[in-house]
C-alpha cells in the first residue's frame, strides 16, 4: 500500500521544521501508548464509536488502553494531526500490537472472526 504524502522536497525549507513539529506531542503520546500496550483505542468525547469499540473489547475480555482527545468542539486541531499521521479519517483509531486495525466496526469484525485473538497471541 502506498499512501500519498507530500514529499519533503516539495515543502519549502523555511517551513519544514514547522510541518515536522506540528502537534508532534500528541503523535508521540499515541506512539508511546502503542509501544506500551497491546491494544490502544484513541477516541474522543461524545462520539459513540469509541464507546462501541471499548464495549466490544470489554465484552470480549480484551484489556485495552484508552486515550481521549477532546470532543467535536474541542481539541480538533490536535486530532487532525493524528489523522494526518495515521491516515485514518475517523475516531476511534484502534491499534493492536502497534498496528492500526481501523475503527469500531473493524475491531468488532476482528473479534467475531477470531483474528484479534490470533493477533494478540502472536
Amino acid at each position: 500500500m502506498s499512501r500519498m504524502l507530500l514529499p519533503e522536497a516539495r515543502i519549502h525549507p523555511a517551513i519544514r521544521d514547522k510541518v515536522a513539529g506540528h502537534h508532534r506531542a500528541i503523535v508521540e503520546e499515541v506512539e508511546a501508548a502503542i509501544a506500551a500496550h497491546d491494544v490502544v483505542v484513541v477516541g474522543m468525547a461524545i462520539n459513540p464509536f469509541p464507546r462501541k469499540a471499548k464495549k466490544a473489547l470489554t465484552a470480549a475480555g480484551i484489556p485495552f488502553h484508552y486515550l481521549t482527545y477532546g470532543s467535536y468542539f474541542g481539541d480538533w486541531r490536535r486530532r487532525t494531526a493524528l489523522k494526518a499521521w495515521s491516515g485514518w479519517p475517523t475516531f476511534p483509531m484502534v491499534f493492536v500490537k502497534g498496528t492500526l486495525i481501523g475503527g469500531a466496526s473493524d475491531v468488532q469484525q476482528l473479534i467475531e472472526s477470531g483474528e484479534l485473538a490470533r493477533l494478540l497471541a502472536a
